[in-house]
């Protein structure tokens, strides 16, 4: 009498696995209708609050502003406020599968949770990318159309005078201007990376973007508080001003007060998004789903 043995199916190869995953992954991210309209709702906030600042600008800069006018930063001015809504796609993410369940789910059809986390990140990365260098590039051209005839105005026996109309605008040839505007969309990438990695820490969505906007505000306006002495040595480390030092010409922050440079600051800033997400990695790893 011959005996069956069973066989068991060879494991799935890495790379087939991981296209698999991947394929997964962003299948949910773009079937998910709140991550479409949190991403529109990005662009919408992001190019709609740097219109309206750059509109402002262009229609009443005094002459006292001329010295720190920064054509790119000031055309980015809503990416401050783009990536309050940016990281909440970070935070959704990851975390809303912990609360509908949908991670068991993902980790039964593949058990390798490096795999998971490794697709769920590099999907993200892609989205949150794409998503910043658009809102930049949209806004930065926008900006620039209006401070083409920016006028300039000055205060003469206690009235505000308009004296001059300029053009105030800058071009992506120029020095350093292309490196600005790309370091826009890469600051709202690694703003919503920042998040994801927070999420796959705390697990739930609510307290992920809670903790995002502590790191990149709350940290801020603190800042603002501290003696000149104390902000010497604080001010270039706190993550928004490290991390928006790429988005700009000039130099952010309070006079006298010594930043790092456009790329020091923002590698700073990638650190700390970096930490985020090799700590949730672990944690994905090692706890129950």
């Amino acid at each position: 009498m011959t005996t069956l043995t069973a066989v068991g199916l060879p494991p799935a190869k890495g790379r087939s696995g991981f296209s698999g995953a991947l394929r997964s992954e962003w299948t949910k991210i773009r079937s998910v209708r709140s991550t479409t309209y949190t991403l529109l709702a990005t662009a919408i906030v992001t190019i709609g609050i740097s219109t309206l600042f750059s509109w402002g600008q262009s229609g009443h800069t005094s002459t006292d502003d001329l010295a720190d006018f920064d054509a790119v930063r000031n055309s980015l001015f809503g990416i401050i406020f783009g990536q309050l809504v940016i990281v909440v796609i970070g935070s959704m993410t990851l975390s809303s599968e912990y609360s509908t369940g949908m991670i068991r789910t993902s980790l039964t059809s593949m058990p390798r949770r490096g795999t998971v986390f490794g697709a769920k990140l590099l999907v993200f990365t892609v989205v949150a990318l794409v998503t910043g260098l658009f809102c930049s590039f949209t806004s930065f051209f926008i900006g620039q159309s209006f401070f083409s005839s920016t006028k300039i105005h000055d205060f003469r026996n206690g009235e505000s005078v308009d004296i001059a109309v300029r053009d105030l605008s800058t071009s992506l040839d120029k020095p350093h201007v292309l490196q600005a505007v790309i370091g826009g969309g890469l600051y709202l990438a690694v703003s919503a990376l920042l998040a994801f990695g927070l999420a796959a820490i705390l697990r739930h969505t609510a307290g992920a973007i809670t903790a995002a906007i502590g790191v990149l505000f709350v940290t801020f306006i603190m800042g603002q508080f501290l003696p000149h002495d104390w902000a010497v040595k604080v001010d270039k480390y706190i993550p928004f001003l490290a991390g928006s030092q790429i988005w700009g010409l000039k130099k952010l922050g309070e006079k006298g007060v010594p930043m790092f440079s456009a790329w020091g600051g923002f590698g700073l800033f990638v650190g700390y998004a970096g930490a985020a997400i090799l700590i949730g990695a672990y944690l994905f790893h090692r706890r129950d789903a």
